[in-house]
């Protein structure tokens, strides 16, 4: 069995290739489905440590980016031994850009970190109307519904959404997270969201809470 730990720092360090090296040869050993769940625990963990340096301005935007499309290498590399994967699934997210905005970096962010802490993302991508919103939230029924914008509009849009949630009598089936440069507290609780960040790494520890 691999030293989890050392596979933790490998990622915290965004060491692509030490990452590849262990789980190629982690999964060559022909693990049991456990064994490799702890792997993926340990994966998540690491991710854990890329959204503390965030945090602390260590790493940018850039190597958030880096980290999650490492960790989806990594996943890729483990799906012969984790089974369907059902199994480390936390809770299911719905998510997109609101109508009107196009900017997706921070969504495709968060939504790495989301997958990476095991949870189901739809993502129904960019400019994503409120009646989009609802539909989805009908079909999958997700605990959480995540909005992303970048332009002040988008909270107009967010609230439309909220809105549109209440009138289908979905609201009360999800807590609500909204991220984007424009959002504040204020925006926050003027829109009717449950929680706001601007922050993937600390939208993924909201989500986690509510979750667990």
């Amino acid at each position: 069995m691999m030293d989890l730990n050392v596979l933790t720092q490998a990622i915290g360090d965004l060491e692509e290739g030490t990452v590849l090296d262990m789980l190629n040869a982690f999964v060559a050993a022909n693990p049991s489905e456990e064994e490799a769940q702890k792997v993926v625990g340990a994966c998540q963990q690491g991710m854990a440590l890329v959204g503390d340096l965030f945090d602390k301005g260590e790493y940018f935007v850039g190597d958030l980016i880096f980290a999650g499309e490492l960790l989806t290498n990594a996943i890729d590399v483990l799906k012969p031994v984790i089974g369907s994967g059902d199994a480390a699934k936390v809770g299911s997210i719905v998510l997109g850009t609101v109508e009107g905005d196009l900017h997706d970096i921070g969504k495709n962010i968060f939504k790495s970190m989301s997958e990476a802490a095991g949870f189901e993302v739809y993502d129904l991508g960019i400019d994503v109307s409120a009646s989009a919103f609802v539909e989805k939230v009908k079909e999958v029924q997700p605990q959480v519904v995540g909005m992303s914008g970048v332009l002040t509009l988008a909270l107009d849009a967010m609230k439309n959404v909220v809105e549109e949630l209440h009138k289908a009598g979905l609201r009360d089936k999800v807590k609500i997270v909204i991220g984007g440069n424009p959002v504040t507290k204020e925006a926050c609780e003027q829109i009717g969201a449950d929680a706001f960040t601007t922050n993937a790494a600390e939208g993924v520890k909201i989500c986690q809470g509510w979750v667990s």
